[in-house]
């Protein structure tokens, strides 16, 4: 009878029934253990259970349905037939590791359990079939020490401190010098331990342990580090995690197996060098845990740490040779830089799993241009290789290398950049003193999982153990923060929350600064500069730029956010808040003035003042984005936001505009509003003051014909704010030509200009194709428009937000990425019904969305003329741009 889902895909050299493309349901690690079986690769045999069943499982009240049971009775039997071993046999056992994978990639946020099927039996067998009772004893350990963790939930710290304990009575340091009567007298101990503490018997039977561990490895899908992973990196909460099960190869049965990382380029550079590191007699875990110095696998792989260890390819010159030819064959299929896991059996080379390496910014775009000179990638392929996102971390400052600098100790370079914080030594405390508003540096031995919320919040990490594959290696250049790994000189006392660096004490609180490119763990806090854009950074942009349709401006209010936004590649401005002039101390009194200002007249006056200063704001913006368009919206927030708050700021008003203060409390209580947000602001106050408005435009014309007289080429757009009716926009479009005409005839010269409105309200945006027939533009004010349609206050509201998103209500902060079922239907509409009356008219969105990947790819999609977002974001929006314009095709 044929069964209803296919749960279970087998993979082994023989059958495989999978494939790289199906990441989805397979996960990233299945899915690319089923293409490298496939494609002939020396992979253990084994089998995954989908997804599916991973959300199948949490739906049945974390249960796994018969069907998946049947199904993987059968894989079961497939791995068995492959290997030649029996699971649960006592004299050739099968053992199998059992770990996660989800679709993309989440460092060491589930559960892994390697050794499983091993009893007290079958150790025995183990022991006998490799004539290695040391190795037999070792595996067992490590199995019940894994399992103890994540199957039963068992503070494995107990055991680990047993572990240490023996170590110090015989008087080793490493786990390698234990003999396999420590290790055997260990299992007793910890067996015995587990049972104290939890009243259980730690599980015997192979069969039992494996449906325990695949529940386990489902269950910690949902576990408080992989939920704070998926938030931070926009994960998909419900996309579940497959569980791969797979034979064992053992790189721990002596000095001809090995266990190890490797990555077919710099996962921090980019440069294009096989680059990894590995350790003779262990398990997999050993590398990244930080408990062992790693080994080098060649001379390109040395660093401070490692440089007086063999390497791989002194070691096992054969298996080094062969691991050349798989990564090299490996990057060449998946047309990008791999991160392979590998492990040594007996001098045999095995590959456990591959996957596009995690790198920086600075290394994706290097990577991604070297491939196309290769000839393995063409240019739009590389252009969909790097992550928009990634691109903010080659944007922002590094340490002055003129700044004077007190190196305390080097570690190694994990992931570049300059970070600076006061010491925190717990997760905890690095994320309280960030709520506080302190910058923090994470100081830890190693970072674990359960860090990753401290590790968000802070400016860099240091560790004193693990090498440039460590857990927090990985997770910093995933993150791009700066992180030096492996400083040995660091002495971290956590009871007394110190930390002593060559002889020199540090306490929680005190200030360091590391540089993730060098190493440099440095003294107190150092300055920094900007960031370089490099010459392969501008290549790949410009390749960007001949793909993409949407023009990209940017959100600024003044010349020097104008150049650094145009030295980014802008292509003008799509929003240049006025108010944002008005808070200048020499202004804010000629502000309050027309504010308290009753009559006309005494407004007049006070605008008066303001012209000149606006109309130099305008002068230098014209002057820095020469040729470009300028977009500037007329006053749009509310008064109160210019009233005195402070008694101070009362009494200087008082006395400036000579009058009792108690006139200017009297004022501030009448023009006090309950919801000012949605009250006398915009283009209300353009209808009941235009006054303003005409000043306004008057500073915008006499500027632009300044700069027109100085041979700069200006292209003003002015816009009017929060319009919800069409005769809003007709009454102050009037006011505003009549002020440009009046001024052309003063002064003798005319230039071109455009007059339009900020779609921001739901009505504007209904009622689009009666108000396009007034402008010559619509710009969408995103910000605004969320609010008004969801009836969110974006001030207040993120908290709640937070449990819409992590609880299933939303996918994600409307306010991050647009809502294209309710804000992005009244975008379209608006563009739809807009064009259909105005075909001329032109269309962009100014609101933060306008610097956000997602939103992008929509605004590509219903057709909008441009983005305009802040000045660092301009290089991510011209990517994604690219990128919408490309899945396009």
């Amino acid at each position: 009878m044929a069964t209803k889902n296919k749960w279970v895909y087998g993979f082994s050299s023989s059958k495989t029934e999978g494939n790289k493309a199906m990441k989805d349901l397979l996960g990233g690690k299945g899915a690319n253990l089923a293409e490298m079986s496939s494609i002939g690769l020396s992979v253990p045999p084994g089998f995954t259970v989908t997804t599916e069943a991973c959300l199948d499982f949490v739906k049945n009240t974390n249960t796994i349905n018969q069907e998946v049971k049947d199904q993987v009775l059968l894989a079961l039997k497939e791995v068995e037939k492959s290997s030649g071993k029996k699971f649960g046999d006592t004299n050739n056992p099968l053992l199998f590791s059992v770990r996660s994978g989800a679709r993309v990639s989440m460092p060491g946020m589930m559960d892994t359990v390697l050794n499983l099927g091993l009893n007290d039996d079958s150790v025995e067998g183990l022991a006998k079939l490799t004539n290695n009772a040391r190795f037999a004893w070792d595996s067992y350990r490590r199995f019940i020490q894994m399992y103890a963790n994540v199957v039963m939930g068992f503070n494995v710290a107990i055991l680990e401190s047993t572990l240490e304990d023996l170590k110090e009575a015989r008087e080793v340091e490493l786990d390698t010098q234990l003999t396999a009567e420590d290790l055997q007298e260990l299992v007793v101990v910890y067996k015995q331990i587990i049972f104290e503490e939890t009243g259980v018997s730690f599980p015997t039977d192979p069969m039992d342990q494996l449906w325990r561990a695949i529940s386990a490895v489902f269950s910690s899908w949902n576990n408080p580090r992989a939920i704070k992973y998926r938030e931070i990196n926009d994960i998909g909460h419900d996309w579940g995690t497959a569980v791969n099960v797979q034979s064992m190869v053992f790189g721990n049965m002596g000095d001809d197996c090995a266990t190890g990382v490797c990555f077919t380029r710099d996962p921090s550079t980019g440069d294009k060098k096989f680059f990894g590191e590995f350790l003779i007699n262990a398990q997999g875990e050993d590398v990244v845990a930080g408990i062992r110095t790693p080994q080098p696998i060649n001379d390109l792989s040395k660093n401070e740490s490692n440089k007086g260890l063999v390497t791989l390819q002194e070691a096992m010159p054969v298996v080094y040779d062969e691991l050349v030819e798989v990564y090299t064959k490996l990057e060449m299929h998946y047309k990008d830089m791999q991160d392979i896991e590998f492990t040594i059996e007996n001098d045999k080379l095995f590959i456990l799993q591959t996957r596009n390496g995690k790198r920086t910014a600075a290394a994706a775009v290097k990577i991604a241009v070297d491939l196309v000179n290769e000839k393995i990638l063409s240019k739009e392929e590389a252009i969909l290789k790097v992550n928009p996102e990634d691109i903010n971390q080659l944007l922002h400052p590094r340490l002055d290398p003129e700044a004077i600098k007190n190196i305390l100790a080097q570690g190694l370079p994990a992931s570049p950049g300059a970070g600076c914080g006061v010491i925190a030594f717990t997760s905890e405390k690095a994320t309280a003193l960030k709520e506080s508003g302190v910058k923090v540096m994470l100081v830890r031995q190693e970072t674990s999982p359960e860090d990753i919320a401290g590790m968000v919040a802070s400016e860099g990490i240091l560790t004193a153990r693990g090498g440039m594959t460590s857990h927090a290696a990985v997770v910093a250049r995933g993150m791009g923060k700066p992180c030096v790994a492996g400083c040995s000189e660091l002495q971290i006392d956590y009871s007394k929350l110190t930390l002593k660096i060559k002889g020199r004490e540090f306490k929680e609180g005190d200030f360091l600064t590391i540089d993730g490119a060098t190493g440099e763990v440095i003294e107190g806090e150092v300055p920094t500069i900007p960031a370089e854009i490099s010459e392969d950074f501008s290549l790949f942009m410009s390749w960007a730029d001949e793909f993409r349709k949407l023009e990209i401006r940017t959100n600024a209010d003044n010349p020097e956010d104008s150049i650094t936004a145009r030295n980014f590649g802008a292509e003008g401005i799509g929003l240049c808040r006025t108010e944002h002039m008005f808070f200048e101390p020499e202004r804010i009194l000629a502000v309050r003035e027309m504010i308290y200002a009753k009559e006309l007249q005494e407004r007049e006056k006070a605008l008066a003042k303001l012209l000149p200063f606006q109309r130099k704001d305008f002068v230098g913006i014209f002057t820095a984005m020469n040729g470009k368009p300028v977009n500037i919206r007329l006053l749009d927030p509310p008064l109160h936001e210019f009233l005195p708050h402070t008694k101070e700021d009362r009494e200087t008003l008082a006395e400036y505009l000579e009058v009792d203060v108690n006139l200017i409390d009297e004022r501030c209580e009448q023009l006090h509003e309950f919801n000012p947000m949605l009250g006398h602001r915009g283009c209300r106050l353009g209808v009941t003051f235009p006054e303003i408005y005409r000043m306004q435009t008057r500073a915008i014309i006499e500027a632009a014909i300044e700069c027109k007289k100085n041979g700069i080429e200006v292209l003003p757009e002015i816009m009017i704010p929060l319009i919800s009716l069409k005769g809003e926009l007709v009454l102050l479009k009037e006011e505003c030509i009549n002020e440009i005409d009046s001024i052309f005839k003063e002064l003798g010269t005319e230039v071109k200009y455009k007059l339009g409105t900020m779609i921001e309200l739901p009505r504007a945006a209904i009622t689009a194709g009666d108000i396009a027939p007034e402008a010559d533009f619509f710009s969408f004010g995103t910000n605004d428009l969320t609010q008004t349609t969801f009836g969110l206050s974006r001030d207040d509201s993120g908290k709640f937000l937070p449990e819409y998103v992590n609880g299933g209500l939303m996918a994600v902060d409307p306010f991050v990425s647009l809502d294209r079922e309710g804000v992005g239907f009244l975008v379209n509409h608006a563009c739809v019904e807009g064009k259909k009356a105005n075909p001329g008219i032109h269309m962009g969105i100014c609101g933060e969305h306008g610097g956000e990947p997602r939103s992008i790819q929509f605004c590509h999609e219903i057709g909008l003329d441009y983005v305009s977002c802040s000045p660092y974001r301009v290089p991510i929006a011209r990517l994604a741009a690219a990128q919408a314009a490309l899945r396009d095709k």
